[in-house]
């Protein structure tokens, strides 16, 4: 893998795998530790690496790449895309709306109360601006 990070999955967390990948890709951009053009892992081998299905991998590829995280070259790879995303504004603010009420539910039901949850959601900001920052600064 030429990045530094690794993929783990847990096989019985009630979340799908293929998911766990997507999100920890998604994650590894975010923070800058997956650079746009930098190359994802090959099918075989990291399914071989995860001891999971090809076609696992493959549904997490083809996922990050329907959201435009991804581009697949044929012949050379999967690569991290550009900061460019293909959808409109509109579409951005409502998969953004779909996750924050993802993270609302999950603070309401962990009994996190309001200015707790705020305080968390401006820490991870201010995280990942942090590791951004500094891979730029590399």
């Amino acid at each position: 893998m030429a990045t530094e990070y690794a993929l783990t999955v847990a096989p019985t967390s009630g979340v799908p795998i293929y998911k766990q990948l997507v999100d920890q890709i998604r994650y590894a951009a975010a923070s800058g530790v997956l650079r746009p053009g930098e190359s994802l892992p090959s099918i075989r081998p990291l399914a071989e690496e995860l001891r999971v299905n090809r076609n696992t991998i493959s549904k997490a590829y083809t996922e990050l790449e329907s959201q435009g995280i991804i581009e697949t070259i044929p012949g050379k790879g999967c690569f991290l895309k550009e900061n460019n995303t293909p959808f409109t504004k509109g579409v951005r603010q409502k998969l953004l709306l779909t996750e924050i009420d993802e993270a609302v539910v999950t603070a309401h039901h962990l009994q996190v109360d309001r200015d707790t949850f705020l305080a968390v959601v401006k820490e991870r900001l201010d995280y990942f601006e942090r590791k951004l920052k500094e891979k730029n600064e590399k």
